[in-house]
């Protein structure tokens, strides 16, 4: 195979998947790790993926400009994990605070019948919520971005110091062990770095393949997070080297 079609072949793969292990694609195509990591390599360089730890990621550009319903289809069996695993972490009567992500999305499905009070800037986690009668569903109200269908700017930042938040549920572009926790977007990095400020516990859930990336935008260093929940895929030297920055890591079985 010649490497304009191997690397054709690699983003064919990336489309559909949303991400790559460079052990899993060396054997789809038949060649060694080393002809996939410089094929990473050079397809980073032209814009077409991401580099992460033990594979590549869809650059953000393009998993960003996605509806939101196809955003929650990326890696739906991963969030789906992650968010049982996050749960567990739940106790009744704290305020829970869940962001605008797809990926704290998918917690609402798995929230343990307790009674809790939610507070959100999102409109997907109040409309996926409002047949709960054992809770009480909190809107930080400001600007609404139609984008990411939630609520943001100058008015949703002040309207969090009314609040204890007890443990805050977040997501973001990306998680880098040194530069810490960013977002492709400034007002919403913004909005989750005062999120974290007045939150005693700060969960911050993310697939495998946000692991290792820097978007833009830096919201938190890494030992502003309580806990990382991730999917198995998770790199276990990045695993490694989170928890000797004193985050705890909880991965899926």
């Amino acid at each position: 195979m010649l490497a304009i079609e191997r690397q054709r072949r690699i983003l064919d793969l990336l489309h559909a998947t949303g991400s790559l292990r460079t052990t899993e694609t060396a054997e789809t195509l038949g060649v060694t790790h080393e002809t996939v990591r410089k094929d990473f390599e050079l397809l980073e360089k032209r814009g077409e993926l991401i580099r992460i730890h033990g594979g590549a990621s869809r650059p953000e550009k393009i998993r960003g400009d996605l509806p939101f319903t196809e955003r929650q289809a990326v890696q739906r069996e991963a969030k789906q994990a992650i968010a049982r695993l996050a749960a567990g972490r739940i106790q009744a009567n704290e305020t829970i605070f869940l962001d605008a992500s797809s990926t704290v999305l998918t917690l609402t499905e798995f929230l343990p019948d307790l009674p809790l009070t939610i507070l959100t800037n999102a409109l997907n986690v109040l409309t996926a919520l409002s047949d709960r009668p054992n809770l009480d569903l909190m809107c930080t109200g400001g600007l609404f971005d139609t984008k990411s269908r939630s609520f943001i700017g100058l008015t949703a930042e002040k309207s969090l110091q009314r609040y204890n938040i007890h443990r805050a549920f977040l997501s973001g572009s990306g998680l880098h062990p040194e530069r810490g926790v960013s977002e492709s977007n400034a007002r919403q990095a913004a909005f989750k770095e005062r999120v974290i400020s007045y939150s005693e516990d700060v969960v911050f859930m993310a697939d495998h393949t946000k692991l290792g990336r820097k978007a833009s935008f830096f919201f938190a260093e890494t030992t502003a997070l309580s806990c990382l929940v991730t999917d198995k895929e998770a790199d276990s030297s990045f695993i490694a080297e989170l928890e000797s920055k004193g985050v705890e890591v909880r991965v899926e079985a």
